[in-house]
């Protein structure tokens, strides 16, 4: 959770000349239900007048904000979705807009979207305005730096297999985690998706097997055309991801279906305990 006082530079701000009103950041918008606050000003710094109109507009920005392509990154968009409600608006500086941008427009581009022209880094404040600033130095003494996961074309899914095979395939690489996959129905018709992860190994030393799942999260948030592949259906799918973290980004390899009778996988995970690469 993000204390908004940490962001702001200075005591004075300035409003755009709107007659607005404080109402309860709804239910639909969770992106903006963790950020500090729980009153938003409306209309807001997007220019939407309606409760119905914010909705609408902020599903798309959810699934951006799920993947945490920025530590900042639900600040930065609740701020104008469902900016804090003060006796001004207060808009993110332009620095944070262009810290922002550049870890998040790499993933709007691997869903073949381009960094919109409503978010325009000129249009916000200089910092030494009334703004909200980006912690990115400060985050960097406060929270371990975690590989970041890279937009690839997606590994064709593997469902023929020995386990020796496997266990080959786990020398080369140094992450192997069981992901259990399954769509969810939304409100918008718009895709999400429930992910449980479980590391089977990880050869990174440094890394956690909690930190592990939430780089694989958001690596199929990121590769969304992955994940639409691995779920036909709203049935439960579960898969084998295996891959490499080179030079702080993490890729993916391999893909493989666990199925329900399939001991080839599970085989495989147990004798790596005990395997030797050559």
């Amino acid at each position: 959770v993000f204390a908004l006082s940490g962001f702001l530079r200075v005591a004075t701000g300035f409003d755009i000349g709107l007659s607005t009103k404080c109402v309860v950041i709804p239910k639909e918008m969770d992106m903006c239900h963790k950020v500090g606050y729980s009153e938003m000003r409306l209309p807001n710094l997007m220019g939407h007048t309606s409760m119905a109109e914010v909705i609408l507009k902020s599903t798309s920005w959810q699934h951006l904000a799920h993947t945490d392509c920025h530590p900042h990154v639900r600040t930065f968009l609740c701020s104008l979705f469902a900016p804090v409600c003060l006796d001004t608006f207060i808009h993110p500086c332009r620095s944070m807009c262009v810290a922002v941008r550049k870890s998040c427009a790499p993933v709007l581009a691997c869903h073949g979207h381009p960094w919109p022209d409503s978010l325009d880094c000129d249009r916000f404040p200089a910092d030494e305005d009334m703004c909200l600033a980006s912690l990115a130095k400060e985050y960097k003494y406060l929270h371990k730096v975690l590989p970041k996961p890279a937009c690839q074309a997606c590994p064709a899914v593997e469902e023929f297999f020995t386990h020796k095979r496997v266990l080959e395939v786990f020398c080369d690489n140094n992450f192997a985690v069981k992901v259990k996959l399954s769509k969810k129905r939304t409100v918008f018709g718009d895709q999400e998706y429930n992910i449980e992860c479980q590391v089977e190994f990880m050869t990174q030393g440094s890394l956690l097997p909690y930190e592990t799942q939430s780089m694989i999260q958001q690596w199929l948030l990121i590769n969304e055309n992955c994940t639409q592949k691995m779920t036909p259906t709203h049935h439960p799918m579960v898969y084998l991801l295996v891959g490499n973290i080179e030079e702080g980004i993490i890729l993916v390899n391999q893909v493989y279906r666990w199925q329900r009778r399939d001991s080839q996988l599970t085989l495989a995970t147990q004798k790596w305990r005990y395997h030797k690469c050559l």
